[in-house]
């Protein structure tokens, strides 16, 4: 149980949270006072959409021209675009009683307010532009005025759809549970009953084979409350996911997903490629970037993210111009910050689909994909907006034991990944100390020397304001309950999100450095350097004041940090920025399995005196 001082100073967190939510961090949908709407369609105003039908040559987003009329045009006057088209009152689940309910009873996909088509304040008439997804329904478009608090529909479009809504799309890739797996999971619109899914793969120039995949779906009832039971749910299709099996090491595959109808004939998804992992040991170039917190937003200028997740483009494009020079990816929570408007999942996968269809993509539980109040979870928040993990832990693989406890271990050559969930207890006695324990205990430092911790949440040190404002610098009790596994296991380097900014510290043990070193570091290893690498792409947090002695460098901007491994001795540590791809801090490691061995303090092997 936790003591009153410990969940005195987790409310006082919280709160603090909420309020840096409430500035540029609430999820836009959830702006929109869609159960107050009204219909009054007006035969003066109207909307058209064109083309009427997209994706005819297999592409599976599309620009779509809006032309609109509003007899009386505002400044508050919005256009929402709707999936599935038909959203008045006959789609409303269950029973009103005997009032009126609502007449609209799901939120837009996406919106944007009319007057950024420049005439529109003067003439009523305006153009926008707007790029959408294959999401496996169609689209219409409507005009709203009374602005987002008291909207007004008063014109609809006529529907537009894409030639083939259910194509599969969106491949991601993921390690299995064996060094020699990957995984592929994708969406799309078949259900096993239309359509067989499978994977076509195999090396280069080499005869491929046929690997069937799983089906998973999810309903209302398989999630715990609003608005991702309401106004945010939308249907989610079929999630697929095929393993490949017996890779070799380092190889590079071929893949194209797709489904194979009664009549024989196949729908395809896109022709990719990836380079399959090295075998746990392996001596060879080995590049692994990390970060948390990125979340999606509109390459059509979309004003729903203007100021929520501004970042989130930039280190996606930056990411996919480096491919080359990455292997593996770690996404480490607060995924897409949908918040229960499940549609913004496509969306996110669509976004990072130049990422995910080419290196494994590997996630964490963060708390806008997990917290839930009575839903199991550590801390009994409201950030999932009732998804409480089932839309991530549905949307991606990951190599757990049991998909609701999000922890895991992963082997990448010479790197041991051991990756927490924050937002699960994670103290002494609990199921996740024991995996935390096993992960780092069962490593064996000469063919594995880079041993990392990830977790969501900040366990180890951040001066980020809210975990700063009272000198704990981390999650209450983390720390206390953590840090003699690290240091026992000298744990290389632990990284975290949940604080939207960057920061390292030294190595560190008992709040203390260890070195002090700041750009290269050898000889025997003591202490832990500390990572938070939230700044993805979501609105981004201040720091205290006043800079601990810890902190080597911070600064609030959007970012990645970059591993890359030459061999068992020497490995170089970058952090970039998302808007360049330049680097802006660094260090270097060189040690020899020796120095992983030296006792220092708290990480000593019992030993006895020598006998003559």
């Amino acid at each position: 149980m936790m003591g009153p001082e410990v969940a005195a100073r987790l409310a006082v967190v919280l709160l603090l949270a909420a309020a840096a939510a409430g500035h540029g961090g609430v999820q836009p949908l959830s702006r929109i006072a869609i159960h107050r709407a009204r219909v009054a369609l007006d035969a003066s105003a109207a909307v058209r959409a064109s083309p009427a039908l997209l994706g005819t040559k297999g592409e599976d987003t599309a620009w779509v021209s809006v032309d609109f009329v509003a007899p009386h045009p505002s400044g508050d006057d919005w256009i929402g675009i709707f999936s599935p088209s038909n959203f008045n009152s006959s789609t409303c689940p269950g029973s009103h009683g005997s009032g009126p309910g609502p007449v609209i009873c799901s939120a837009p996909i996406k919106y944007q307010f009319a007057n950024y088509s420049s005439d529109y304040g003067k003439s009523g008439k305006g153009t926008l532009k707007f790029q959408l997804i294959n999401q496996r329904q169609d689209f219409s478009f409507a005009l709203f005025t009374g602005g987002l608090s008291n909207p007004k529909l008063i014109a609809v479009s006529i529907a537009i759809a894409f030639a083939n809504p259910k194509a599969p799309v969106y491949p991601r890739l993921a390690q299995g549970k064996s060094w020699n797996e990957m995984t592929v999971t994708w969406t799309s619109g078949y259900d096993i009953t239309e359509a067989y899914p499978f994977v076509e793969w195999g090396m280069k120039w080499r005869p491929g084979v046929r690997t069937a995949a799983g089906t998973v779906t999810f309903d209302r009832e398989s999630i715990c409350g609003e608005p991702a039971r309401s106004v945010g749910w939308r249907d989610p299709g079929f999630i697929h996911t095929a393993f490949l099996t017996d890779l070799w090491p380092n190889k590079e595959y071929y893949y194209k997903i797709g489904h194979m109808l009664p009549d024989g004939n196949v729908t395809w998804g896109k022709f990719s490629s990836f380079r399959a992992p090295p075998y746990p040991g392996q001596k060879s170039l080995q590049r692994v970037v990390i970060f948390g917190d990125m979340g999606k937003a509109e390459r059509d200028g979309s004003n729903e993210y203007s100021n929520y997740q501004p970042g989130s483009l930039n280190t996606t494009d930056t990411l996919i111009k480096d491919l080359d020079n990455i292997d593996i990816v770690f996404h480490i929570g607060d995924i897409s910050y949908a918040n229960g408007y499940i549609s913004q999942w496509d969306q996110f996968t669509q976004q990072v689909e130049g990422v995910t269809s080419r290196v494994p993509y590997m996630i964490a539980s963060g708390n806008h994909e997990r917290d839930w109040p009575n839903s199991g979870t550590f801390f009994n928040g409201t950030d999932s907006g009732g998804e409480c993990g089932v839309l991530a832990e549905t949307m991606y693989y990951t190599p757990t034991e049991n998909r609701a406890n999000y922890w895991y271990s992963t082997d990448y050559g010479m790197f041991r990944f051991c990756i927490a969930d924050s937002e699960h207890d994670w103290r002494e006695g609990t199921e996740q100390y024991k995996f935390i324990e096993n992960c780092l205990a069962t490593v064996d430092r000469k063919k594995q020397p880079w041993l990392i911790f990830i977790a969501h949440r900040v366990l180890g040190y951040s001066s980020g304001f809210f975990y700063g404002i009272d000198g704990a610098f981390a999650e209450p009790t983390s720390r206390q309950s953590l840090q003699k596994l690290w240091q026992k296991y000298r744990v290389d380097m632990a990284f975290y999100g949940h604080v939207h900014n960057y920061e390292r510290t030294c190595p560190v043990y008992e709040e203390k450095c260890t070195s002090s070193e700041k750009s290269h570091y050898s000889g025997t290893m003591n202490g832990t350097i500390h990572v938070v690498v939230g700044g993805g792409g979501s609105h981004l947090s201040n720091f205290t004041t006043e800079v601990p002695a810890w902190s080597i460098y911070r600064e609030m901007d959007y970012g990645f940090a970059k591993l890359t491994a030459f061999n068992y001795s020497s490995l170089l540590y970058e952090y970039k920025r998302s808007s360049d791809g330049k680097v802006y801090d660094s260090f270097t490691v060189n040690r020899e399995y020796r120095d992983v061995l030296a006792c220092v303090k708290d990480s000593c092997p019992p030993t006895i005196p020598m006998t003559s």
